[in-house]
């Protein structure tokens, strides 16, 4: 009971409440508390819900599986795609699969009447798996906004794949599952949403070196950085096509997603900020994977996106650990659960036991989902203004909360809509429109019970990720 009607008081200011109250039988008021809060909560609180959009439900439906394992088998097909491979050959290695999937752009590019522009950025490195400097190149598609071409949405996989000898550049290394499933996402979404039009830009990035020490991520990262972009998010794919785990279970209804709780690029003025006032749980990264899950779950059935709090698997990296480094909000798909028989391993069968990294352990309607994911992920984002800045709370000793914010520049925003939930609950529960005005006061709801945040909202009803106020939640850097 005190649970309901904690929710009762969330939901609808003391004197509602007791007005409410007044107006209905005794007996009703005092059996009825859990009907009145879950009343309050669905209109009060939740407020007007997020426009369903026709548009997301046909990206919802658009990842063909048979694109997706041509574009595996494509990859596999020029048998090593490590760093260090060939460069030359049209056949194969790492050169000839970077110019195939170039030309796979090229041709959406062609096809939606040149809204792609194709760039290959590139650093050359060397470290303790690179022994001689070796050119690290990404091939990158970018699709320009509409009107926040500034803002950008990346999507990313790596290309380079390996065997047990990290520094084999010869032996087949077919990486069906790591990375090419995670290209093949990219390179599918490039497909669907190259037919349509958004106000941000879409990035798609197909990223060279992550075997070797994570170099793609870094070469993209940094590009982004010298080109100005003001990324909203890179949603990274690697390892993204498996749907039987080492375990034996297979499960193709759920896919993680990681993501970095403290801020990489926290200073120690921002920590002190945060101790007191919390936001471990609420980076910028963490609310866009809450955003991708609320989503990817509202437009697809039967499906989880299993949110993670860490930065990547334990021990291991991705490229989007590069974008956290300079303070960009990033994330990493990853499938349920890996077969560790199927990753960096020589081709070979022992004890009756197949070990290699194949096509035959790629699930495409799985993947198919991932991409939908992605797409639909990137798509609403880039569809909907920017989220706020300078985001400020207060309400201490006091028993409302008010929230304040400041417009982004890019795209405006016809509203804002402002969220809060228990502390110890993972995904936002409650919200209040707050119209075109720039603060809201939640009457009787406690700032030390709640953590808080803020959203824009589109005229069409398009909803940026939810920023937590402070330099913890920060979409931008300052």
């Amino acid at each position: 009971m005190n649970t309901q009607k904690r929710a009762l008081r969330a939901a609808m200011s003391l004197p509602e409440v007791q007005s409410f109250t007044r107006r209905i039988p005794m007996k009703i008021a005092a059996c009825g508390v859990a009907a009145l809060a879950v009343a309050a909560l669905a209109g009060t609180v939740h407020g007007a819900a997020a426009a369903d959009q026709p548009e997301l439900r046909e990206i919802a439906g658009a990842a063909d599986p048979a694109q997706l394992q041509a574009t595996v088998q494509g990859l596999v097909g020029f048998g090593t795609r490590h760093t260090l491979s060939d460069t030359v050959s049209a056949k194969r290695g790492i050169g000839a699969a970077r110019r195939w999937v170039q030309s796979r752009f090229e041709k959406f590019g062609h096809d939606c009447g040149g809204c792609l522009t194709i760039v290959t950025p590139s650093q050359t490195v060397n470290g303790s798996r690179l022994p001689k400097p070796a050119d690290i190149v990404d091939v990158v598609a970018i699709q320009k906004g509409t009107s926040d071409p500034e803002r950008v949405v990346v999507l990313t996989g790596h290309i380079d794949s390996r065997v047990t000898d990290v520094m084999n550049a010869t032996a087949d290394a077919p990486g069906a599952d790591d990375d090419a499933s995670g290209v093949a996402a990219v390179i599918e979404a490039a497909r669907i949403l190259s037919r349509y039009k958004f106000a941000a830009t879409i990035v798609y990035g197909v990223l060279s070196g992550e075997e070797q020490g994570l170099y793609g991520g870094k070469v993209l990262a940094e590009y982004a950085k010298a080109q100005g972009w003001r990324v909203e998010a890179d949603l990274n794919n690697d390892i993204v096509g498996g749907t039987r785990g080492q375990n034996g279970v297979v499960d193709n209804t759920r896919v993680r997603l990681f993501s970095e709780g403290t801020r990489d690029t926290e200073t120690p003025t921002d920590a002190k900020q945060r101790r007191f006032e919390g936001g471990e749980n609420d980076s910028a990264s963490r609310n866009v994977a809450r955003y991708a899950k609320a989503v990817a779950e509202r437009y697809m059935p039967n499906w989880t996106v299993a949110l993670v709090y860490r930065l990547d698997r334990f021990g291991r990296g991705g490229d989007h650990s590069a974008f956290n480094a300079l303070g960009f909000p990033a994330v990493r798909f990853t499938e349920n659960a890996e077969d560790y028989r199927h990753q960096h391993q020589d081709l070979r069968t022992e004890g009756g036991v197949e070990y290699g990294d194949t096509i035959a352990h790629v699930d495409f309607p799985y993947l198919a989902k991932v991409t939908a994911t992605n797409a639909l992920t990137a798509a609403s984002m880039a569809s909907a203004p920017p989220p706020p800045t300078d985001v400020k709370i207060e309400g201490a000793v006091t028993p409302d909360t008010r929230l304040s914010w400041t417009a982004s520049p890019g795209s405006p925003a016809a509203g804002y809509r402002v969220y809060w939930r228990d502390t110890t609950e993972p995904a936002w529960a409650h919200s209040r429109d707050a119209g075109n005005a720039s603060n809201l006061t939640l009457a009787n709801v406690a700032i030390d019970d709640f953590v808080f945040g803020v959203a824009s909202v589109s005229a069409d009803g398009f909803e940026s990720p939810v920023v937590f106020p402070g330099a913890a939640g920060a979409f931008w850097a300052h």
